[in-house]
């Protein structure tokens, strides 16, 4: 198959027919269908197709176990009604850059790998890159199978429905210590590229980011009957907070993003008893990042007091800033030439939790938008073909020596 074979393939599983966007959660129906995809991808190419303890596909050429193995890969999943690209894009590439590579006729001296990692965008659980921090260990059996989604249902239950193993899940240090370098094309969320006029780019970093809870409890009471004086509205310090951590990120240079809110009990005539809202955070070092933090957390405390309500905030997720690797970095570029940008990104990816364990870098794919996580997501087929050549270029580079 082609790129855009395999893209058109691909295309329509968890599509949404209303919203044009991608709900493919994980260990779902359409999560299901995405990893029979990948699976028929690797067994038409006559690669050694395996799942590892944590769910995450693996499609090897070369021998698995032999050591300082080239991977690349992204993810499949989606965050709710998102884009074609984000992931996809990664995983198309890689197989094609294979085709490519294969009809250039190169001779392989290290193994090369193409990999899926499982719920990399934490759209069911709330915790991203799942399958990776598993298997780097960044994320314990037991805090993992406290993880539960909308309706209750847990981690380890939502695997074994899907035919997987939860008590094999945790810390595969074996399987990463087999891996040379790991590079992941990912389509670029926001306009560098575009901006810069380059098909192409590389990444230097990952900004710090995470995830925090604030639960605003209150009093229910009737929408209709109860006085304005005697209301303990959650809503009210919620609304304030989302406020307040707009002009806190804005006079740090950084973003701040209440893009999550769950209200009991929801009704249209009942004060609500509980709000709870989820912040997302991000900055381009983490002593900005603790001030944007810092600030939202103190605003929210004084909007919840004034109004006679209760806080409790929570830390769901953290990462700190990743530097890629610079040696490989710096091999991306000598291999696309000099003149590629390198850039910066807000966005979290299974490349920066690798990297605490093997040296990783990324490409990313011009965005002429830069709209992400929203079906107007994009990347012109010229680009998508410039992505395909430029990975093909850096794995015969790491991969063809």
């Amino acid at each position: 198959m082609t790129f855009h074979e395999m893209w058109a393939d691909l295309a329509p599983i968890g599509r949404h027919a209303d919203s044009g966007g991608y709900r493919r959660y994980a260990w779902t129906g359409a999560d299901a269908d995405c990893r029979a995809w990948f699976r028929a991808q690797a067994e038409a190419r006559g690669l050694a197709y395996e799942t590892d303890r944590n769910g995450n596909q693996w499609a090897w050429l070369g021998d698995p176990l032999a050591g300082d193995a080239v991977v690349t890969g992204s993810h499949l999943d989606s965050v709710p009604d998102g884009g074609a690209f984000d992931g996809p894009l990664g995983v198309v590439s890689s197989f094609a850059a294979l085709d490519e590579l294969r009809a250039r006729g190169v001779e392989f001296t290290r193994p090369l790998a193409i990999t899926n990692f499982g719920d990399e965008e934490g759209a069911r659980f709330g915790l991203a890159c799942v399958g990776s921090r598993l298997a780097a260990g960044q994320l314990t059996k037991e805090k993992a199978y406290a993880l539960r989604d909308a309706d209750g249902i847990s981690l380890p239950e939502a695997m074994a429905a899907a035919g997987y193993d939860p008590e094999a899940i945790g810390a595969d240090p074996e399987r990463l210590a087999r891996i040379g370098a790991f590079v992941e094309l990912h389509v670029e969320q926001g306009r560098a590229l575009d901006l810069s006029g380059d098909a192409v780019g590389v990444a230097s970093s990952i900004w710090p980011h995470g995830r925090w809870r604030y639960d605003f409890a209150g009093e229910a009471n009737h929408a209709g009957t109860t006085r304005i004086a005697d209301r303990r509205d959650p809503m009210l310090p919620y609304a304030e907070t989302v406020l307040a951590a707009r002009r806190e990120a804005e006079l740090a240079g950084a973003v701040a993003t209440f893009g999550k809110i769950a209200v009991e009990p929801n009704g249209v005539n009942a004060i609500p008893s509980l709000v709870r809202g989820w912040l997302d955070a991000r900055a381009a070092d983490e002593v900005t990042l603790d001030q944007v933090i810092g600030g939202v957390r103190q605003a929210a405390l004084a909007h919840a007091e004034r109004h006679g309500v209760e806080l409790a905030v929570t830390r769901e997720s953290f990462t700190p800033v990743v530097e890629f690797q610079h040696a490989l970095r710096d091999e991306l570029t000598r291999i696309l030439g000099e003149k590629t940008p390198v850039l910066g990104t807000g966005a979290g990816h299974d490349a920066g939790i690798l990297s605490a364990s093997v040296p990783t870098a990324m490409l990313f794919v011009r965005n002429p938008t830069g709209i992400s996580h929203s079906p107007a997501e994009h990347a012109a087929e010229d680009d998508c073909t410039a992505g395909v050549l430029a990975l093909a270029d850096v794995l015969e580079g790491l991969a063809c020596r």
